[in-house]
C-alpha cells in the first residue's frame, strides 16, 4: 500500500467513524420529514381499504391481516442504514454502487487529506505536481480524483 492510499484509507475510515456509517440499521424519523405527503397518504390509503374491507362480508374477517401488513411494512421507513465507505470500493462498478451510489464521485476529499498528500516526504513529485493541477482546474477533489494519483502510480511503474 502506498502512501496516498494510506492516507485515503484513513480518511475513510475517519469519516466512517464520524458519520457513524457501520451498516447498521437505526431507528430514525427523517422519511416523516423528508416525505409528509407521502406519509399521510399511506394512512388515507390504509383507513380506505381498512373501510372497504369492514363493508365488505367477504373482506371483514381478515382486517386484521391488513393492519399486521401494514405496520411490518411500515417499520421498514423507520429505520436508516448508513453503509460504511470503503477504498475498495472505489472504480468498482458492481450491485454495491446500487446501495453505495458512487459516492466516491460525489464527495470531495477534506482539504486536511489534500495537505497531508502535499507534505508526505513519501509522495513523489510528479504525483504533487499531478495534484496541484487536478485542484488548480477543478477548485475541489473528489476521492476518485485522488484515487486516480494511485493509478496513474501504477501505469508509470509497469
Amino acid at each position: 500500500m502506498n502512501e496516498i492510499q494510506r492516507l485515503l484509507t484513513d480518511t475513510i475510515e475517519e469519516l466512517n467513524v464520524t458519520e457513524k456509517r457501520d451498516n447498521r440499521p437505526r431507528f430514525s424519523i427523517s422519511f416523516i420529514r423528508k416525505h409528509p405527503g407521502l406519509f399521510i397518504g399511506m394512512y388515507v390509503g390504509l383507513f380506505a381499504t381498512l373501510w372497504v374491507m369492514l363493508a365488505s362480508e367477504t373482506l371483514a374477517g381478515s382486517a386484521w391481516l391488513l393492519i399486521v401488513l401494514f405496520a411490518i411494512l411500515n417499520l421498514f421507513f423507520f429505520f436508516d442504514v448508513h453503509p460504511r465507505y470503503r477504498y475498495s470500493d472505489i472504480d468498482v462498478l458492481d450491485f454495491r454502487v446500487c446501495y453505495n451510489g458512487e459516492w466516491y464521485n460525489t464527495r470531495n476529499v477534506p482539504t486536511t487529506l489534500i495537505e497531508k498528500i502535499l507534505h508526505s516526504p513519501q509522495v513523489n513529485e510528479e504525483q504533487k505536481s499531478l495534484l496541484n493541477t487536478m485542484l488548480s482546474r477543478k477548485g475541489e477533489l473528489s476521492f476518485y480524483d485522488v484515487f486516480s494519483l494511485t493509478k496513474q502510480q501504477s501505469i508509470a511503474a509497469r
